[in-house]
């Protein structure tokens, strides 16, 4: 008999699956009727005055069971789930074929295969106005960066063949005011429940949870701007991209766009809060099938 403990062809070996590296996890305000598009519709939306907090998790995992690789996951927004909530995936984006087998097939996820390209831009020096008062009022304000760079990445997804555009981060870079480094913040360990499946190759409703270690500090929102279309396609731009979804008044005008447009409305989103982890251990549990109760 072959032994279990042996990897499957994707390179994962038994779960808990373990990834250590650093990640951006940022909140947005992401309306509900657009977040609705990706619930089942066993699950309530967890929402308040027409907004769920949606957002997305950018990570690079310095070793993974894939090795190195990004990974990017568009949250739609907040399910319930008696007696907590958890968050859905609205679509999984990472530059490893072994991570988007794997999550396709054990962990029911939308993923997708895409290419994540970095580049650093300096940018003047500019006379920066006071934000993020909660933050400072609570001692634990990002303004006090003096930042110089802007990291760029950029995703495109992969289908085949084909490439498309997905998004373009820009990421403020501080510079460190010591030989020392600044502050990465304190260790702390936090759970994230998710559910997943729904797809077609995992059609029963998953449930997992990612246990993590870091260090955490809270920073500026980067900025996220849609895919750049040619000049001679801005026509067909203004009938399929994702920001004209502010325009759509019921689900009925949503379903009209795919879920890579839906994925990208939600990442234009208002952004409210953004945490930088640094030496990330993050232990990812084997998922569990769930029976919706009443």
């Amino acid at each position: 008999m072959e032994a279990t403990e042996t990897k499957s062809c994707s390179g994962y070996s038994k779960p808990p699956w373990l990834f250590k590296g650093s990640a951006l996890y940022q909140l947005h305000l992401v309306k509900a009727e657009t977040a609705r598009t990706f619930i089942p519709k066993e699950f309530r939306l967890v929402e308040a005055f027409g907004y769920t907090l949606g957002g997305f998790f950018l990570a690079h995992y310095d070793d993974s069971p894939a090795g190195i690789f990004h990974e990017l996951v568009v949250i739609a927004g907040i399910v319930w789930n008696p007696p907590t909530s958890c968050a859905w995936a609205a679509r999984v984006l990472v530059d490893s074929h072994a991570a988007c087998i794997h999550g396709r097939k054990e962990v029911g996820l939308p993923s997708q295969v895409a290419e994540f390209s970095k580049k650093i831009t300096a940018i003047s020096n500019k006379p920066r106005r006071r934000s993020y008062d909660f933050l400072n009022v609570i001692g634990m304000g990002a303004t006090r960066f003096d930042t110089k760079n802007v990291m760029d990445i950029q995703v495109t997804e992969i289908e085949g063949h084909s490439e498309t555009d997905f998004c373009n981060f820009q990421i403020p870079t501080p510079v460190p005011k010591s030989k020392s480094g600044d502050w990465m913040g304190p260790i702390v360990k936090m759970s994230l429940p998710s559910f997943s499946g729904k797809t077609e190759l995992i059609p029963q409703l998953l449930k997992y949870s990612c246990q993590i270690e870091c260090r955490v500090r809270p920073v500026k929102p980067a900025r996220v701007s849609g895919p750049v279309l040619p000049a001679e396609n801005h026509e067909a731009r203004s009938e399929t991209q994702s920001f004209n979804f502010k325009d759509a008044k019921v689900n009925d005008d949503l379903s009209q766009y795919n879920g890579r447009d839906r994925s990208i409305s939600v990442l234009l989103s208002k952004p409210i809060f953004a945490l930088e982890f640094n030496f990330m251990k993050m232990q990812v549990e084997a998922p569990t099938t769930i029976t919706q109760s009443s």
